[in-house]
């Protein structure tokens, strides 16, 4: 069985921005969205995906985007959102880019 194929996107707003994930083959779209939590933070705050979407990995995808982009501009993310949170605690290796506001 193949993977399926996950297009994730990046809208920055300044203080605030989103990724939006596509999914082939599913209708609709998933989203996590940010906001500025101060210098050198961002606070993950909303995570969504649609019922055509769920158990597909787009949402894991829309973390791992978040957290690439974190350590390419040097950020740390506050996990508020529940499944953000969950993700971090499963995935150790991402502690260097967890800050607990």
């Amino acid at each position: 069985m193949s993977q399926p194929t996950i297009r994730v996107t990046h809208e920055d707003y300044g203080s605030s921005g989103r990724y939006s994930a596509t999914l082939r083959g599913a209708d609709g779209e998933a989203e996590l969205t940010w906001r500025t939590g101060g210098p050198g933070i961002i606070v993950a705050d909303h995570t969504y995906a649609p019922g055509s979407m769920r158990g597909s990995g787009v949402a894991l995808a829309l973390v791992q985007r978040l957290i690439a982009d974190a350590r390419e501009r040097d950020l740390l993310i506050v996990p508020a959102c529940s499944y953000v949170r969950a993700q971090f605690d499963r995935h150790p290796e991402w502690a260097d880019r967890r800050a607990d506001a």
